[in-house]
């Protein structure tokens, strides 16, 4: 199978179902794509590929359906002749014709066709550490279909987390829902910029409102999960819950399309403008955790920090505009733009 990457999953090593479900989890790493952005790029081309389905299939060790492997491969950038491929050899898989000898040596690659670029590049490990910059001006692959960013260093980051979690002694347990599935949307009603952080955050469903400007935290109905500040509303997506993890809090989302995620920092960046978005739970590890930590007294608003940065969420400059986009920003000693309150949901709203 030809193609004009090296380092892409080969299916013909497969011998056994097994190794040919391993082999299109080693496909969707190499592609650098999430389940969300595998799921739109199929919708893209007819194909049906719900998140859950993927993920169903990438954790069983029998040979998937031909339609299911056609869309996953495709989704993930492959031309017609590698997904023929890939076909030809579930088929083998299926009918118990393949043999550890019929394997060949060469390891091939896919090329994205779907953009005329080429998609993702060497598989990382879910939970590894972010690579270190080639240089002081900042990442040197940015993350395929992302808005473009030039990101500047920031010194003193990559705090351990242990540390980071005793910096600050965090708010008792509530007796609020904490795994955020099933829970209606905050009542609507537009809060006041001068409004105070209300009640100090316990586990539960949540409304995320940016202290300044009194919007709250929600997509704008794209694919990629970035999280920006809105006008308050009963229908935002998504929805949010805190949840008590161990050294800090997880931000889970329920999205009415893509089902329950995590907000994290995106791709593990320790840069300092990073997108901070909503996307599956687990691929970012601490980047997908915060200790909230609160600035004033009496208490005007918390900080979201990332544990493996320490950094803060915040908008850049302060600005009130809403669709302003929510970044992984340095700390600023005002906190201007990165104070946050947490409103209480109820589960009898939406």
């Amino acid at each position: 199978m030809a193609g004009t990457r090296s380092g892409a999953p080969d299916p013909e090593r497969a011998t056994d179902a097994a190794e040919f479900v391993a082999a299109l989890q080693a496909l969707k790493d190499w592609s650098g794509l999430t389940y969300r952005e595998l799921t739109s790029r199929a919708e893209a081309v007819g194909d049906v590929l719900p998140r859950s389905t993927v993920a169903n299939m990438l954790g069983r060790a029998t040979v998937p359906r031909e339609e299911l492997v056609a869309a996953f491969v495709r989704a993930c950038g492959c031309d017609p002749g590698d997904l023929d491929t890939w076909l030809r050899v579930r088929k083998e898989l299926a009918r118990g014709e393949r043999q550890a000898s019929e394997t060949p040596d060469a390891a091939p690659s896919c090329a994205d066709t779907a953009d005329g670029e080429a998609v993702g590049g060497a598989a990382q490990a879910p939970d590894s550490a972010p690579a270190a910059p080639a240089s002081a001006s900042g990442p040197s692959t940015p993350r395929p279909r992302r808005r473009a960013r030039a990101l500047l260093p920031v010194a003193g980051f990559l705090v351990a987390a242990a540390a980071v979690a005793a910096a600050v002694v965090l708010p008792g347990d509530g007796d609020g829902d904490e795994d955020g599935r099933g829970q209606g949307q905050g009542n609507g009603r537009p809060v006041a910029a001068a409004s105070g952080p209300g009640p100090a955050p316990a586990p539960g469903a949540v409304t995320i409102r940016a202290v300044h400007s009194g919007l709250c935290l929600a997509e704008d109905g794209g694919q990629n999960g970035q999280l920006y500040q809105r006008a308050c509303a009963p229908d935002s997506v998504p929805r949010f819950s805190l949840k008590r993890i161990e050294g800090g809090w997880r931000l889970v989302t329920f999205h009415q399309k893509f089902g329950e995620g995590c907000t994290g920092v995106q791709d593990k960046s320790v840069w300092d403008g990073a997108p901070v978005e909503d996307q599956e739970c687990g691929k970012r590890g601490p980047a997908e955790a915060f200790r909230l930590e609160p600035v004033g007294s009496p208490v005007r608003g918390y900080r979201l920090r990332p544990l493996h940065s320490d950094l803060c969420v915040g908008v850049e400059e302060g600005t009130k505009r809403a669709g302003a986009p929510l970044r992984q920003l340095a700390c600023a000693a005002d906190a201007k733009g990165q104070l946050f309150a947490f409103d209480r949901r109820s589960s009898t709203t939406g």
